[in-house]
């Protein structure tokens, strides 16, 4: 690929965001009754490649259940609000009302209140006894002291998430964990993540993951990119990490690990266009804070907002636009794509002639 000169020390290749590529239309149709986007990882089977973000403004026990319910699959933090005080509903309520500078400081100290063991068992028993497809998410801090935990309580998906997960973390400071070693040992499929490079995510596959995560997560939510100045364009880190389980599945004799877009999905086209790029499911954030069922009360943060020393994100207010069910499904009463997720990308793979998310993922696109 051609690099561009930044300075005479320096030259860049060029990536590209969503919003810098289109899909192209073909010559074959279709009716969009007649399109499947119901994907698979490991043992289970899901009518929706969506996943729900593990962040407090979208996910609650209850949320995840209804999530589950619409054929999604819901992901509950197991380092949130749910998992820290017996009714946290409150809590919610206040972060909601929060206003200025404050709002990162008193989050700071809501968020101080420990983790508790028997809180997470008690959540996740209560997704489970729905019987939907249970799912957790903890930080790669975190996995090694609440893993056993999390599995005793039955999860079916083990989510690590965080800015950026390493297979190779260096530390003089604490014994890292080793991904390798932990995901061989568990009994539950793993996703693992974020990454955004072709290279992170193979060592990622390498590991015995499950699924990828591509992105930083909390697009609408995080400042990682002005605080850090980190930050990769999605539609060329899908496409990378695509390129790295195509290798993959060479390398390992025909191992599948599934490349999941976390980042930057904010309206239905971008999910269209993630699966465009190679994704096989899209886990979303934001368009969910918008339901008026969702715990954050038309607001969206996720952990980068209150972390103790360097908060990397802001508490967003999107205000409310309608239950999860109409932003899934419709029928949506507005034109900017943050409802009826769902049909948008029927009618979307429609148009483009495609009645399969894999075959879907060999549309044209162009760069605008």
């Amino acid at each position: 690929m051609t690099e561009i000169e930044i300075g005479m020390a320096k030259r860049a290749r060029r990536a590209y965001s969503f919003d810098d590529i289109a899909i192209v239309p073909s010559r074959r149709t279709r009716d969009p009754e007649e399109i499947s986007v119901a994907w698979q990882i490991d043992a289970y089977r899901f009518e929706l490649p969506v996943m729900a973000a593990p962040m407090d403004s979208v996910m609650s026990p209850e949320t995840a259940i209804a999530f589950g319910q619409h054929g999604g699959l819901g992901v509950l933090d197991l380092e949130g609000l749910w998992t820290r005080y017996d009714d946290p509903t409150p809590l919610l309520e206040e972060v909601a009302a929060l206003r200025g500078v404050r709002a990162t400081q008193r989050m700071q100290e809501i968020y101080a209140e420990p983790v508790k063991a028997e809180l997470i068992t008690a959540r996740l028993r209560q997704m489970r006894e729905a019987g939907v497809t249970v799912a957790g998410s903890l930080s790669p801090q975190r996995t090694k002291e609440f893993a056993k935990t999390v599995v005793d309580a039955g999860v079916d998906m083990f989510v690590i998430r965080g800015t950026t997960v390493s297979a190779e973390h260096v530390s003089s400071q604490a014994e890292p964990l080793n991904l390798k070693e932990f995901i061989y040992e568990l009994d539950v499929p793993v996703i693992v993540g974020g990454c955004a490079t072709y290279q992170a995510g193979l060592h990622l596959m390498r590991t015995g993951a499950a699924g990828v995560l591509v992105g930083f997560g909390g697009g609408a939510a995080h400042t990682t990119r002005t605080v850090l100045g980190v930050a990769v364009p999605m539609a060329s880190a899908v496409a990378d990490v695509a390129a790295a389980r195509r290798d993959y599945l060479d390398e390992s004799g025909g191992r599948y690990v599934h490349v999941i877009a976390d980042g930057s999905i904010g309206r239905s086209g971008d999910i269209s266009k993630a699966i465009a790029c190679g994704a096989d499911a899209v886990m979303v954030g934001s368009p969910f804070a918008r339901a008026n069922d969702a715990p954050g009360h038309g607001f969206h943060w996720g952990a980068e907002a209150w972390h103790g020393n360097l908060p990397r994100g802001e508490r967003v207010e999107f205000g409310t636009i309608g239950s999860l069910e109409e932003i899934l499904f419709g029928p949506s009463r507005v034109a900017d794509g943050t409802m009826n997720l769902i049909g948008a990308l029927k009618r979307s793979m429609a148009t483009t002639g495609y009645t399969e998310l894999k075959e879907f993922q060999r549309v044209e696109v162009v760069v605008e």
